[in-house]
């Protein structure tokens, strides 16, 4: 990456881009697939190690099973906002897969960001979850046995945040219903 874009002056001079650019870059063929947009930035998507994958099928597995009629679970798929267009690891949609034909999802009941190598990064995108009305958003955390629970979005932040660890219980707020035992989930 460039250097440049280590002074603040340059940073501050980058010019955004518009979701809607960002869906014609995408028609030319002209991103690299593993991209998202963040805040008007194209940013390069991480790598994912065995640990982040088994990690995201295992709870994708468990919410899955948690899901009412009318509720969507959707992997690594686009969720259009104002600026960005982020691709959680998981998110839980309002609909059916019909719904999503002709565009992608604009809002979510939960987010899940799986944070091995990305951790700030992901962190990071709390305020643009926040920004949407997300009404929950989890940054999982393999290698430091937690997960940050990002709750309650109000003016571009989370008013909750609360970090559960290896032996606590995970519940979900916007899915009732839902819990996750993170024993399970961290055992090395």
């Amino acid at each position: 990456m460039s250097q440049i874009l280590e002074e603040p002056a340059v940073r501050q001079a980058v010019y955004p881009i518009s979701v809607e650019f960002y869906h014609q870059l995408g028609s030319l063929g002209l991103l690299d697939r593993n991209t998202e947009l963040l805040d008007g930035v194209i940013v390069r998507k991480m790598s994912k190690s065995p640990l982040h994958s088994w990690v995201a099928r295992e709870l994708s597995r468990i919410i899955a099973a948690a899901l009412r009629p009318g509720q969507l679970l959707i992997r690594e798929d686009p969720i259009t906002m104002d600026t960005s267009e982020p691709e959680p690891d998981i998110a839980v949609v309002e609909g059916d897969n019909e719904d999503y034909r002709q565009e992608h999802p604009r809002r979510a009941l939960l987010v899940v960001e799986v944070a091995i190598s990305s951790v700030e990064l992901d962190r990071r995108k709390a305020s643009i979850y926040a920004g949407a009305g997300i009404p929950e958003y989890w940054l999982v955390e393999p290698e430091s046995a937690r997960v940050t629970v990002f709750r309650r979005p109000q003016d571009g932040a989370y008013l909750s945040v609360e970090v559960r660890e290896a032996g606590q219980t995970l519940d979900s707020v916007s899915l009732p219903g839902l819990k996750v035992e993170l024993a399970r989930l961290f055992r090395h």
